[in-house]
């Protein structure tokens, strides 16, 4: 019986790499670096009718409006503010949105033998997000595919969120 999805050893070397890690609550997940434009402060954000509870809303980012997914409620956990919360900006399929998380931690170095495959809990429980499962500094880290947090229905509907935003922002003086 197999409990993890079969990679090969060429998938786990294209894993390997260097990882923003940032927490939700006690865990620790990780973003590929090359996903991640910046890490601003959280900042007011505007909501957009009829959204997803997920998408938080837009916010106007040095003149562009982009969304924001809080990755909190889309990972199905309870919302909790907290000093340290921000925004973490990333491309996601061509599309740049802020994800919302509690902490940054820090950027590690994760080589593809410290990349275990994502476990299966079955065919009900989708684990498609995630890259695999890194072990580092006697850490365990989710490692997030970005591209696969959001379903592509999902990322259309954050799309037009930002675009609906975008069509009746006030320029900023």
């Amino acid at each position: 019986m197999s409990t993890a999805t079969p990679q090969t050893a060429a998938q786990q070397e294209a894993h390997a790499g260097k990882y923003l890690t940032f927490f939700l609550g006690n865990e620790e997940y990780g973003l590929k670096i090359l996903t991640v434009h910046e890490i601003i402060g959280m900042m007011p954000v505007t909501r957009v009718p009829r959204t997803p509870e997920f998408i938080r809303g837009v916010v106007n980012l040095r003149g562009k409006v982009i969304p924001v997914v809080d990755l909190r409620i889309r990972f199905a956990m309870n919302v909790v503010e907290t000093q340290d919360v921000c925004i973490i900006v990333v491309q996601v399929r061509g599309i740049q949105m802020g994800i919302v998380v509690d902490r940054v931690s820090e950027v590690v170095n994760i080589g593809a033998d410290e990349i275990e495959p994502a476990p299966s809990f079955g065919v009900d429980v989708p684990t498609d997000f995630l890259l695999g499962i890194g072990k580092s500094q006697g850490r365990v880290k989710m490692l997030l595919d970005i591209d696969h947090v959001l379903s592509a229905t999902e990322l259309d509907e954050t799309a037009t969120a930002s675009s609906t935003s975008d069509a009746t922002a006030a320029p900023q003086a």
